[in-house]
């Protein structure tokens, strides 16, 4: 007989599993992105803030005449703002090729060109002018009165040129040089008028460079400036310039320093390259 087998206890339910704690890895990658996200919050409020004062920050008047030039005008020892006029013709099958002077270089000299309204040699002027410009410098036309000046070929009317300043708006305080272009007549009408005379004298008491040719140094004669210096000039003129107390030579070009400045002088248009040469490279000094 067979005995009743005992019932089997029944099994305990199995404790559920601890949840696994995070690896430190994943821990690092979360502080990561916070660390990331508070300082993108940061730099964008301080992109606002700048912004914003920026734009109700109050603007700086700006001075009369626009805003302050980047560059010089021209030399150091220049006193004076104004620019130099483009020497252009207004004869239509006369004119003149010169380049204007105010395009595309910043001064280096300044050179004033003085001549009658009437009577001036048109090669004495405009080739000396061209070698103001291509040495980069800025020339200016000055006469005894505005408007325009009527230049001559020898004997005969040639270009006229507009004025850039009278002997009354120009001092010798605004240029490094002044340029005598010769012409008969040129010379002999500005020795009559007391302002070009104190004008051209000017250069002399301020010790800047005068450059003559031609007839031109009458004007010298008049202004009392030849005495003690050696100079050339068209031939007529030497007993003149002897008289006054000058000393002539019969040279391509005389440079002359034996005297408050430097004094320039040539004879004739034939020695124009000599004389551009001589007076752009003491101009630039």
């Amino acid at each position: 007989m067979m005995l009743p087998t005992a019932p089997t206890a029944p099994t305990a339910p199995t404790a559920p599993t601890a949840p696994t704690a995070p690896t430190a890895p994943t821990a690092l990658t979360a502080l990561t992105a916070l660390t990331a996200l508070t300082a993108l919050t940061a730099l964008t409020a301080l992109t606002a803030l700048t912004a914003l004062t920026a734009l109700t920050a109050p603007t700086a008047p700006t001075a009369p005449g626009g805003p302050p030039r980047t560059g010089p005008c021209g030399p150091a020892r220049r006193r004076s703002a104004r620019r130099p006029g483009p020497l252009w013709s207004d004869v239509g099958a006369r004119a003149s090729s010169l380049p204007d002077p105010t395009k595309g270089r910043e001064r280096t000299m300044q050179a004033a060109f003085l001549v009658a309204p009437e009577g001036t040699e048109e090669v004495e002027l405009t080739q000396p002018w061209q070698a103001v410009v291509a040495a980069g410098g800025g020339p200016s036309l000055v006469s005894t009165h505005a408007g325009k000046v009527q230049a001559f070929h020898h004997l005969d009317k040639s270009a006229t040129f507009p004025v850039d300043l009278t002997v009354d708006e120009a001092t010798a305080a605004d240029f490094d040089g002044l340029v005598l272009p010769g012409g008969v007549a040129n010379p002999d009408a500005l020795r009559l008028s007391p302002r070009a005379v104190a004008f051209i004298k000017s250069f002399f008491d301020a010790g800047r460079p005068v450059a003559a040719i031609c007839h031109a140094p009458w004007t010298l004669i008049e202004a009392d400036v030849v005495r003690g210096r050696t100079l050339t000039s068209w031939p007529s003129l030497r007993t003149d310039i002897r008289n006054a107390g000058g000393t002539w030579v019969d040279e391509q070009v005389a440079i002359c320093t034996a005297g408050p400045n430097t004094l320039i002088t040539s004879r004739r248009p034939a020695d124009l390259d000599a004389f551009c040469a001589a007076f752009v490279s003491e101009f630039a000094h």
